[in-house]
C-alpha cells in the first residue's frame, strides 16, 4: 500500500513534467531527498540496460554519493558509507557518441581513463559541462555517456553539492562529510519499461 501511495504521489508531481511515454523512470530516495530520472533507451540502450540491472538487483540501495562539487557534478553508486568499493558487473561499451550532451540536469556514467570502463557509478551534471561531451574516437576526447535526465529533484542534487566536503577513503577531496545514502532505487511501478528486460548482473568481481 505504501509503495502504491508513493508511486501515485510521484505521478502527480510528474504530471506537468515533459516525459516521453516510452521511457522508464527511476526513483532514487536519498537521505537528502528524492530524485527521479527519465532514461533514454533509444539513445543509450546498453547503458540504460546496465543501469536498470543495478537498480533492479538492489545494488544501489545502501551506497552513497561519494563525490560532490558545486556547479559541477554529484557522483555516486559505487561505494558503501565507509567508502569501501562494491563489486561490480563487467564494464560496458561507451555510448557517449549518441548525441546527448552533458548539460545541467543530465544523468551520465562515470568511468576511468579507458572509454569503455563504466560499471555502476553515475553522476548528475549541475552545469553545462561541455568538455565532458564526445568529441572524437580517441580516449582523450571520447567523453562520458549521457543516458538520462533529472525530471524531479535537481534541487536535491544541488543541495548535496553544497554539503561540506573533504578527504575520505582513497579520495583526497570532494567527499561529503555528511554521508549521503541512497536508501532505495527503483523503477517506478506502473510506468513503461524498456522493451527488452535488463540483463542479470554477471558474476561479481572485485574492482
Amino acid at each position: 500500500m505504501k509503495k502504491t501511495i508513493i508511486a501515485g504521489f510521484c505521478l502527480i508531481l510528474l504530471a506537468n513534467t515533459p516525459v516521453h511515454a516510452d521511457n522508464p523512470l527511476v526513483r532514487m530516495a536519498t537521505t537528502q531527498g528524492e530524485i527521479i530520472f527519465e532514461l533514454y533507451p533509444e539513445k543509450a540502450p546498453l547503458t540504460v540496460a546496465n543501469f536498470l540491472s543495478y537498480v533492479n538487483s538492489g545494488y544501489y540501495n545502501g551506497t552513497i554519493f561519494h563525490r560532490a562539487i558545486n556547479k559541477f557534478v554529484v557522483q555516486g553508486g559505487g561505494y558503501t558509507p565507509d567508502l569501501q568499493p562494491k563489486a561490480t558487473s563487467a564494464p560496458i561499451p561507451n555510448e557517449a557518441a549518441n548525441g546527448l550532451k552533458n548539460e545541467r540536469g543530465s544523468l551520465a556514467m562515470a568511468r576511468a581513463y579507458d572509454p569503455d570502463s563504466a560499471t555502476s557509478q553515475f553522476y548528475i551534471n549541475l552545469d553545462d559541462n561541455k568538455y565532458l561531451n564526445y568529441r572524437a574516437p580517441d580516449p582523450k576526447y571520447f567523453g562520458y555517456c549521457v543516458f538520462g535526465k533529472v525530471v524531479k529533484g535537481l534541487e536535491i542534487a544541488k543541495k548535496i553539492s553544497l554539503l561540506p566536503t573533504g578527504p575520505g577513503g582513497i579520495f583526497s577531496s570532494d567527499v561529503p562529510m555528511e554521508s549521503v545514502l541512497i536508501e532505495q532505487a527503483e523503477v517506478l511501478p506502473g510506468l513503461p519499461k524498456i522493451a527488452e528486460p535488463a540483463p542479470p548482473l554477471p558474476k561479481k568481481r572485485k574492482g
